[in-house]
């Protein structure tokens, strides 16, 4: 061993005496520029030998050595407190959302404590905790035909689902437009109906969006319409969006769905639990709005969602609500579980800002961002009322559209050429999913009267060149000029403008 100890003391002293002496000739470096001394002595040494005019130069010299001194002290200051205020805007913001979570768990144990007084409270009185919170509810569930009194009953809100829908018949409406003609009645509904007001350059990403997955993000700032989308989309095919507003408490699905209350033994059933087990009776177009999606973190409340709607077979889209099975539970919900229908988009709007989380790769990957970040002018369109559609209907629309223009073989093949390059130049590679998404978005965007190029393009830039933002900014810094004189090169100047407007976008903010 005394043999390689030798060899390693040898060998790792190379790499040590080398780190020692770049710091060593570093702080010489700085000790030499502010050697007054031999400044002094290099003047006192040539000062006879100075006649009038060079004088004037020489304290010309001397001044200007003081400003760049001066002026690098400057930077350095300017540098060193910008690095401060970020990292405090960060810790203060940080703080704050921690302070809100530490809050909302307080408030969590003192209800969850007040419950268990009142329980005891009303133990020693001996009366039934049902009848003591039935006339407070009274208000509240007036439509409500279940009564909520049962303790037997913990999801009145949906029994009275069940009653409603007791003799229902799915709806087969006579659709049979295309989806060119989907996009135009939704854009001229938008503008004579509600006075909203939509571009192509939208619809079309919108529609591939809906195609590719059941979550759809619409980001932007704030004011272009992003919720306003959505909610239109709802009253066009005349079943109005469930607006689920997200908190910053928000911390799993209970928030989202909802949780039994062991107290009351009844369940909390909110508005996007209701809509969910609504869509399970028909075959019309729904829509949860998760609005302002990342004002807590998605990977989080909506995480269960993430993974069910990633499974191949929609037998296997169940989400569980509670335990066990009780008698008298909802007709939909078995052992505690419920299917989650294929007729319901899930669609976030995301404000990035200070009071926001960001949002992971993990939710980009499975979802179809669409920015919106500009406002369409007013403009005349022919009145076009609601109507009514199959969901069913309209994923053959986009099967259809899959089947009559499928990606070309020179699309895959520049799609494979920019993966190449961005795996070269920014260490960012497709996934397998990103690809599928890309031979759905593709096809329904041409469709909907597109052109394959700018579908690519779109795509490209929402769900690839996203991910540079998380990189590196020593590492793409001089790689972006070159990656766009690629496309430029490749494709034709302008061409790809989505991926250049996002590149020059990136490139500002470096």
């Amino acid at each position: 061993m005394n043999t390689f100890f030798r060899f390693f003391y040898e060998f790792i002293s190379i790499f040590f005496d080398g780190l020692f002496n770049a710091f060593k000739g570093f702080f010489s470096g700085i000790g030499d520029m502010f050697n007054f001394g031999e400044y002094n002595k290099i003047i006192n040494s040539y000062q006879d030998s100075f006649n009038g005019g060079e004088k004037v130069f020489v304290i010309i010299t001397i001044v200007i050595l003081i400003i760049i001194v001066l002026v690098i002290a400057l930077l350095i200051f300017l540098f060193f407190r910008k690095v401060a205020r970020k990292v405090g805007t960060n810790l203060s913001k940080d703080q704050l959302l921690n302070e809100i979570a530490n809050l909302n768990d307080q408030v969590n144990k003192l209800m969850k404590e007040k419950d268990e007084i009142m329980a005891m409270k009303v133990s020693q009185l001996g009366i039934n905790p049902d009848e003591e919170n039935k006339e407070d509810n009274i208000e509240e569930n007036t439509e409500e035909p279940v009564e909520e009194g049962d303790p037997s009953i913990r999801f009145p809100k949906l029994l009275s689902i069940d009653e409603a829908y007791a003799n229902y018949q799915i709806k087969k409406y006579d659709n049979n437009f295309t989806l060119t003609e989907l996009i135009e009645n939704f854009r001229c509904f938008s503008a004579s109906q509600l006075h909203l007001y939509y571009d192509n350059d939208i619809l079309r990403p919108f529609f591939g969006g809906l195609a590719c997955g059941k979550l759809i993000i619409l980001q932007g700032i704030s004011g272009t319409g992003k919720t306003s989308l959505a909610y239109a989309w709802g009253k066009f095919v005349n079943q109005d969006s469930c607006v689920a507003s997200v908190e910053p408490s928000w911390r799993d699905k209970s928030d989202f769905l909802g949780y039994f209350n062991e107290f009351t033994k009844k369940f909390n059933e909110t508005k996007a639990l209701g809509e969910i087990y609504t869509s399970s009776f028909d075959d019309d177009v729904h829509t949860i709005i998760l609005d302002e999606m990342n004002l807590a973190r998605v990977e989080y409340y909506f995480a269960d969602f993430l993974s069910i709607l990633e499974m191949p077979s929609r037998d296997e889209w169940i989400v569980d609500l509670v335990p066990s099975a009780w008698p008298n539970d909802p007709e939909k919900i078995k052992n505690g579980k419920l299917k989650i229908p294929g007729n319901i988009w899930y669609i976030g709007t995301i404000n990035n800002d200070d009071s926001t989380f960001m949002v992971t790769d993990k939710v980009y990957d499975r979802a179809m961002p669409i920015d919106i970040n500009t406002k369409v002018a007013p403009f005349k369109c022919r009145e076009q009322d609601a109507i009514n559609i199959n969901a069913s209907f309209l994923d053959s629309l986009f099967l259809e559209a899959i089947d009559k223009y499928p990606i070309s073989d020179k699309g895959l093949s520049d799609v494979e050429e920019i993966d190449n390059y961005v795996i070269e130049h920014f260490r960012i590679s497709f996934g397998n999913r990103i690809m599928k998404q890309l031979k759905t978005f593709v096809p329904v965007y041409i469709a909907c009267g597109g052109k394959e190029i700018d579908a690519i393009d779109y795509f490209i830039a929402k769900k690839i060149l996203r991910k540079f933002g998380q990189l590196s900014v020593a590492l793409i810094r001089d790689e972006i000029d070159p990656f766009i004189n690629y496309l430029n090169k490749k494709f034709g100047k302008g061409i790809m403008k989505e991926c250049i407007a996002d590149l020059q976008n990136i490139k500002k903010s470096i």
